[in-house]
């Protein structure tokens, strides 16, 4: 199994990451992408996929939560690393609306940028959509063309926006929302192929049950390969069979 959206170098991670990833790798889950949130998150973040070579992999990108009116700097970053290195995606990029409209167009105008960053290094794009789903929809249909392929990730949207997403060949996150008794995900799952999800855990944030409320680890995705192959009445084998290729093809690892 893999996590395709982790933020394991996170601070709430500081004194046992080592015993969180051996954790990790004992459930059988072997490979862990990390999305970049800012400046301040990359260090750590490489820190970590060098300590752990072809198990953890790094994005670029900046969070919509981390766009300001001096957000440009950020970007300048985010522009020079994707010129320096390889990643495996563009990302953790979107909008948010959840916290704070002020910045929202910047946070359009970031996107834009990432998107476009996107397609001249042929990387994929991990998109953020809290509060803001048909919002991210709209522009991200304005924008896509060939060139363009993500994930929507931590989708908790309806059966509509999944169709809408899937249509432009992208996938579609699942994470421990699935899990929640009014999450909604009961009804919107059965409706999905498996060709079109990824596994996710979003940790440290939004533990499925029955750790909600605590720290989330990636550790944790079988919990939610569980309940996908439950609602979809297929066997959890198969659910990580098809969303590690899934993984694997978008990443290109």
């Amino acid at each position: 199994m893999i996590d395709s959206h982790a933020h394991i170098y996170s601070d709430k991670f500081k004194s046992d990451i080592d015993d969180v990833l051996a954790r990790t790798f004992d459930q059988g889950v072997h490979k862990i992408f990390m999305p970049n949130i800012d400046h301040k998150s990359i260090d750590r973040m490489m820190e970590l996929e060098l300590k752990y070579l072809e198990q953890c992999y790094s994005m670029m990108g900046l969070h919509p939560c981390s766009v300001d009116k001096h957000f440009e700097k950020e970007m300048y970053l985010v522009e020079e690393w994707l010129g320096k290195r390889a990643f495996t995606a563009v990302g953790e990029m979107g909008l948010d609306l959840y916290w704070d409209k002020q910045f929202f167009e910047q946070q359009k105008e970031a996107f834009t940028i990432q998107v476009n960053l996107a397609k001249k290094y042929l990387l994929p794009i991990v998109v953020h959509t809290r509060d803001s789903m048909q919002e991210t929809i709209e522009l991200l249909e304005k924008l896509n063309d060939d060139q363009l392929t993500g994930v929507v990730h931590c989708f908790t949207g309806t059966a509509e926006d999944a169709n809408r997403i899937t249509a432009m060949g992208f996938y579609l996150g699942i994470g421990g929302v699935a899990t929640f008794k009014n999450g909604g995900m009961d009804k919107v799952l059965p409706e999905i192929d498996l060709k079109h999800l990824l596994l996710e855990t979003d940790s440290p944030y939004l533990s499925p049950v029955p750790h909600r409320g605590k720290r989330n680890e990636p550790s944790y995705i079988p919990i939610i390969a569980e309940k996908i192959a439950s609602l979809k009445n297929v066997s959890i084998e198969e659910v990580s069979k098809i969303t590690d290729e899934n993984c694997l093809k978008l990443f290109k690892v």
